[in-house]
């Protein structure tokens, strides 16, 4: 991993491949390893850089006010890329979408999956989730809240871990626990999602949901594609909220010849 210092601590990033840049964005329970299966079959065409966001993986927490919209800036600044292909994954879907609602003239397409919506009316589960995640953190059981955070991720409301592929829990854990401990101080101190008109939105996007992910993300992702002009919309049928890692293969297949433009 490489580092990228401010005067308010670091953010770690990798680099693989060749060719036109590529930046994978990762979600809110993970870090840049969740893309680790996709990523061989992107930097065949592409330069893929990863990195985590503040307070993620290896970066640091943060120590002041941010925006995750600045922090991707001042890397893709650092590293001398104008424009770039933008993916993310969930909150990182998020962060995705804002860099190119601030900074339109730095993207060339967008490719958002599971994406939040800010201010959605969320559902009972939803809501029953986020309590018992409270809960679990109120009381300082990090173990509870991580397992909490693994079924409604990971598994899913629509199967069983049977049917969840050996393996992707351990790798996800670490990075999962990581971001629990953190999530208190990163809310403190980011400064949110970006407002601006998604019809304003002019590049190439695709917009993608697994079929096995909680319904609210389902809906949202078809208010994306609806909301966003020409965006494509696909779904996953093997994969819940974290399709990098329940569906690689066919995410690779998606994402190829919509990178390819």
């Amino acid at each position: 991993m490489h580092m990228l210092s401010d005067d308010r601590g670091h953010l770690s990033y990798d680099l693989a491949g060749d060719g036109p840049p590529v930046v994978l964005v990762h979600a809110g329970v993970a870090d840049h390893r969740m893309w680790d299966a996709v990523v061989p079959a992107l930097a065949e065409r592409h330069t893929v850089i990863r990195y985590d966001l503040r307070g993620f993986g290896e970066s640091a927490p943060p120590t002041g006010p941010f925006r995750e919209t600045d922090d991707l800036r001042c890397l893709l600044n650092h590293l001398g890329h104008e424009r770039v292909r933008l993916v993310g994954a969930s909150w990182g879907g998020r962060v995705a979408l804002d860099f190119t609602l601030t900074h339109p003239d730095r993207v060339h397409s967008l490719a958002i999956f599971a994406a939040p919506w800010p201010r959605y009316h969320w559902s009972a589960d939803m809501i029953a989730y986020d309590e018992a995640e409270t809960a679990a953190l109120e009381a300082g059981d990090l173990d509870a809240a991580v397992r909490i955070n693994l079924d409604m991720w990971l598994r899913g409301p629509a199967r069983g871990w049977d049917d969840v592929t050996d393996g992707l829990a351990d790798r996800l854990r670490g990075p999962l626990r990581t971001s629990l401990e953190n999530q208190a101080i990163v809310g403190q101190h980011s400064q949110g999602p970006a407002t601006g008109d998604l019809a304003a939105i002019s590049v190439p996007t695709l917009v993608g949901v697994g079929k096995l992910d909680v319904a609210d993300f389902q809906d949202i992702a078809r208010r994306y594609a609806a909301e966003i002009p020409d965006a494509a919309l696909v779904e996953f049928a093997t994969a819940a909220h974290l399709i990098a890692m329940d569906a690689p293969t066919e995410l690779s297949a998606v994402l190829g010849p919509f990178l390819a433009q």
